[in-house]
Formats: structure tokens, sequence, C-alpha cells
């Protein structure tokens, strides 16, 4: 048995804390926040089993031109932030190339694969199944030239990754959504996949789960991390912290966190916001609004509207530009009312160029371990990542863990 400190109590740190826990370890988490009060409560709530290729760097001219013009809701660039992110970037365009993203396409659709797997032990485990909805995911498409194309990918990527999906050609939305305002062009409905009322109570329910399997929660400000003759010193805001193993889970914090001890890792900064809104008739499952760039899903909270990227640096002033085009987008669809005050929050989702997670053993010290990188998919991967670590540090090694080395 050994005795581990997991920095970072989002979906990742806890899904680790979890997996290692599971086999045996003595496991700490520390945060200087509950569990899932940072990235992982911000997201749009879907364990997303139909997500199996990543996101590559766009290559087409016109969509570059597009993103460049501020013409896609997709994309909101910081163009005076962008030199300190040049090098991410350039990394992150060439890994898109075809070859590239085919090559890491292969890994990123084995995780993928795992996300609900992995997540469903845990969920009954935590008591947490009022939280989840198994009724699949959709993507709804207002132009036929968009819903077309989308529909010739969606029965690809069914038949190649094994997906069930459905084509709902013009009002057959009004089938399964009981109040809508127009008809659009058309929805790709994903079966596989799973969401989540309130993000951050699941990963507080993990949490809860960790600590009642006898796994200790610990809140502090984390400042540095040092090695010691037996493993692993953390200077805290309360003090120091021994361990033999340490693992950094701190998803965009932790290339930061990680720069003392010599290591440069690139990571595009992607930010996202999100409002929650009054809706008499909220829709029965998560949509992505593929026009719009953003993903309607009721919440606890009210309908969430989640944007895409806002490409800036972690400090920068908000831009809230994707929220209010997001916001009028889905008013068009659904019976959206007036937005639900102090509901609004912005977060950073960790993208690293090659776009699949860092997950196993640092190259230059012994007893340190990566745990992040998991770009959009941190909440849908945490607990699939966490076991493959946990595998990782107990010497079990496969060709996916080798892929995810770094």
């Amino acid at each position: 048995m050994a005795d581990i400190v997991v920095l970072g109590a989002g979906m990742a740190g806890v899904g680790a804390a979890l997996a290692l826990q599971a086999r045996g370890h003595a496991v700490r988490l520390v945060d200087q926040h509950a569990p899932g009060e940072e990235t992982s409560f911000g997201n749009a709530g879907i364990i997303q089993a139909e997500a199996c290729v990543p996101y590559e760097f766009p290559r087409a001219p016109l969509t570059l031109l597009k993103y460049a013009l501020g013409l896609s809701n997709d994309l909101v660039i910081d163009y005076h932030k962008l030199p300190a992110m040049l090098k991410p970037l350039w990394q992150y365009f060439n890994l898109s190339s075809a070859k590239s993203h085919a090559a890491i396409t292969k890994t990123y659709a084995q995780l993928i694969a795992r996300g609900v797997e992995a997540h469903a032990p845990l969920i009954e485990a935590a008591d947490a199944g009022d939280l989840i909805r198994t009724n699949g995911f959709g993507e709804i498409y207002q132009t036929n030239k968009g819903f077309d194309a989308a529909a010739k990918q969606a029965e690809i990527w069914a038949q190649d990754y094994d997906l069930m999906m459905e084509l709902w050609p013009g009002d057959t939305l009004h089938k399964h959504e009981a109040k809508l305002r127009t008809t659009p062009a058309g929805t790709v409905f994903w079966g596989d996949s799973w969401s989540c009322r309130n993000p951050g109570a699941l990963a507080k329910a993990y949490g809860a789960l960790f600590e009642a399997r006898g796994g200790t929660l610990m809140q502090m400000k984390l400042r540095s991390a040092q090695p010691t003759a037996t493993g692993w010193q953390v200077q805290s805001s309360t003090g120091r912290l021994e361990t033999q193993h340490l693992v950094v889970a701190l998803g965009p914090w932790s290339p930061a966190f990680l720069q003392p001890l010599g290591y440069d890792i690139p990571m595009v900064m992607k930010r996202g916001y999100h409002s929650h809104y009054h809706c008499s008739t909220p829709p029965e499952r998560g949509y992505f609004l593929a026009d719009d760039g953003v993903v309607v899903s009721d919440m606890d909270q009210g309908v969430r509207i989640t944007t895409g990227a806002h490409l800036t640096s972690q400090g920068a002033p908000e831009n809230l530009r994707q929220l209010h085009r997001g916001r009028a987008a889905a008013g068009e669809i659904f019976d959206l009312g007036t937005e639900i005050e102090n509901s609004r929050w912005q977060g950073t989702r960790p993208c690293l160029p090659q776009m699949v997670p860092l997950v196993g053993a640092a190259p230059k010290h012994r007893g340190l371990w990566f745990h992040f990188g998991h770009g959009h998919q941190g909440f849908t991967l945490g607990p699939a990542t966490g076991e493959i670590l946990a595998r990782v540090m107990d010497g079990d090694t496969d060709r996916l863990s080798d892929a995810l080395a770094p």
C-alpha cells in the first residue's frame, strides 16, 4: 500500500483518488476548494459516449477566415493574448494534420468508450442516480446543408465506433420535445450518451464516496512541491504535506504548478461560459446547437447554456458575446425566460496540443505523476483515466497507457 496525495478535486482528481483507493492505497485528496467547484462545476453536464473524435485545429481556409473575423459563435479570440499561446497553438495545428489526427483519434476513441462505463459503478455506489439521465444527447441543425453533412458524418462514426445513432429529420424533434418554438432542419441523436443535471453535485457525491471509503479530503491553498529523500513535500497555506507519491490533477493550473520543477507544458487555454435561464418546459436532454456553438441542458439551477471556446489568458476580462448569441439562438427553439440572477460562470478547459490527456509518470522525477489535460472531456473521462493512472502506478501498462504517458 502506497501513500499518495492527489492535487486537484475536479472530476479528474476525484476519479484518480477513487481508482487508487480501490487498489488499496492510502489517498489524500487536496484542493483549495471542495470537490467539483471549478471546471467540473461549469461544464454542460454531458457524459459523452459519442465524442470519439477529438476537436482538431481547423485547416479549411473558409473556416479559419470565419473564426478570424468573429463570424462563428464557436470561437472568440483575444488577439492581444495570442503571442503567449503561439507555441501550443502551433503544435496543435501541426498535430491536427490528417495523418496525426487519425492516429490520435485511435487513442482518444478508446478513452471515450470507457467514459460511461467508468462512471456507472461510481454513480451507483455514490447513490447519485437521481442526478443522471440516460436518454441520450442531440445535435440540432437549422439548415438542410448542415444537417445533411452532419448526417453523413454521423453515419460513419456510428458504424466505426459502434454507437447508437438516429437521424431525426425536420419536425421529428417535436415528438421528443413537448414545446418547441420552431422546427429545425434536423437533429442527430446519440443514444449512448448520458447527462447530469448538476455536474458539481456529482463530483461532490464522488468526493463523499471517497471519504466514506476511508479517504481524506483536505482543503488548502497549494503553493509548491519539491522532492525529498522519501518522496514529496507539498507546501500549502496550512503547512507541509509529506507523501510517497504525488499526483498532479490540477487541470488548467497544472503547467504553472509544475513549471518550478522544470516542466514546460504547452496548453491551449479555452475559456467557456455558462448561465441559467427560467424555462416553463425545459428540454428532455442536452442539445448542441450546431449553428450557434452552444449546448443547452436542463439543470437544477435552470436551463443552462454553455458556450464554446474563448481563447484568452486565465485572468483576462470576461467576454459574454458567445453567451448572448447562444441565448438568442436557444430562445428561438426553446421557451426560455429570463436569466436567473447570479448564475453566470466562467472557467478554463485544459486543452493539450496532442488532444489527449497526460496520464502517467513524470519524466524527470520519481514518485511524481501527471493526470491532466482532458480538454473538453474532463467530466466524461476523469474516472476512466483515473483507472488507467491507478493501473500504471501499480506497474500495469498497455498500449493505451503508453499512448498517454508524459
